[in-house]
């Protein structure tokens, strides 16, 4: 096939994989076209963890058709036993002639087995194709293969002068429920959700995925499918009690802790004790958690927080939701920094994305580190 020919298949491979953003935690989202006489006679993505592969999928709808096909998968075939079988034992034993893959297995130790698999049963394999576009389907799944640590996205919603709360704390809303509807969908593609203590007291947050608003998202999956991203709280100090709105729903919350205590919290809420004393390492926080397969955080904090995550080099990406409303200097701003005594010192940002989200400002950007 020419390579127009197979670009096209392979979009159509990554579109498929799109569509299990919102189920697939922590697996990372996967598509697959099966191909034969330029016709797509089976196509699949994975939907939830534990379930069948994007090419299992794909194989089934074939049938019998895949032998002599050619596939196409975002991602390198599974070559090892987990909760399925590997893909790329599937795709040989069906007779597949070629696969084209978008984009290898970032796990260092796995990477480019499924592949050799291949190859050494006669099948073609050809790699590379889209990557750019296939990695950004599992950000926080490749960073977490790779570094062993987390993908971090830090939002904030301010006014336009910066502003993320009166000087009182006070912040409900200052963004439109439009931002509001765009948050949830932000929420219901992460692993989980994190906050401070300081958040939870200031503004007794629930902090879940709402099925009324999330919009767009009703289209693709349905309300049993929803997944409720793990809530996290940095809460040194023990602040945060079985009485806060947030416990009353029942899904998994980790309240991060120096010590444990001893109210009487039902059996959603687990206390992470990270021994020690002071303020938490984040990095520690962040790696204990990426050991529990959270691949992706979404941050809504404080400025101190927020900013302890910038300062200490753990943020990815900044999603602000600017709106056309000012607090003037007595408001609260977006990061608690160090103070920054030359100009040299300044965080850069590379702006990513910039639109319009009713009628605010919506602004991704991610920060330009300066080595140590």
């Amino acid at each position: 096939m020419s390579e127009t020919t197979d670009r096209q298949y392979m979009q159509q491979a990554i579109n498929l994989a799109k569509l299990g953003r919102f189920t697939t935690s922590p697996n990372p989202n996967v598509g697959c076209v099966l191909v034969k006489d330029g016709q797509v006679i089976g196509s699949g993505y994975h939907q939830k963890a534990g379930q069948g592969h994007a090419e299992v999928n794909a194989l089934k709808e074939a049938g019998e058709g895949a032998k002599g096909a050619t596939a196409y998968v975002t991602l390198e075939p599974c070559s090892h036993y987990g909760r399925t079988p590997p893909c790329a034992d599937g795709l040989i034993n069906a007779g597949v002639k070629r696969v084209v893959i978008a984009m290898s297995d970032p796990n260092p130790q796995v990477s480019g087995r499924g592949i050799t698999k291949l190859e050494q049963a006669g099948i073609e394999v050809v790699t590379g194709l889209l990557e750019a576009e296939a990695q950004a389907l599992n950000p926080g799944f490749i960073k977490r293969m790779i570094t062993n640590m987390p993908h971090v996205t830090v939002k904030l919603g301010v006014t336009l002068d910066g502003c993320t709360a009166l000087n009182d704390g006070t912040s409900q809303w200052i963004t439109s429920s439009d931002a509001r509807v765009d948050v949830q969908q932000h929420r219901a593609q992460h692993c989980a959700i994190l906050t401070g203590s300081g958040t939870v007291i200031q503004d007794n947050p629930s902090l879940n995925l709402r099925w009324g608003e999330l919009g767009s998202v009703q289209q693709v999956i349905t309300p049993e499918q929803l997944r409720q991203p793990v809530r996290i709280v940095i809460d040194s100090a023990n602040q945060v009690l079985p009485t806060h709105k947030m416990i009353a729903l029942e899904s998994p919350i980790i309240l991060v802790r120096r010590h444990q205590d001893l109210n009487d919290w039902p059996a959603h809420v687990e206390q992470l004790i990270i021994a020690g004393s002071g303020q938490f390492d984040l990095a520690e926080v962040l790696a204990i958690l990426a050991e529990r397969q959270i691949n992706s955080i979404w941050v809504e904090a404080g400025a101190k927080l927020s900013g302890a995550l910038l300062s200490a080099q753990l943020v990815d990406k900044i999603v602000i939701y600017q709106a056309p409303k000012l607090i003037g200097d007595l408001g609260k701003g977006l990061f608690h920094l160090p103070q920054i005594t030359k100009m040299a010192q300044i965080i850069d940002l590379t702006i990513e994305q910039l639109t319009m989200v009713g009628r605010d400002i919506k602004i991704v950007a991610s920060p330009n580190y300066r080595k140590n």
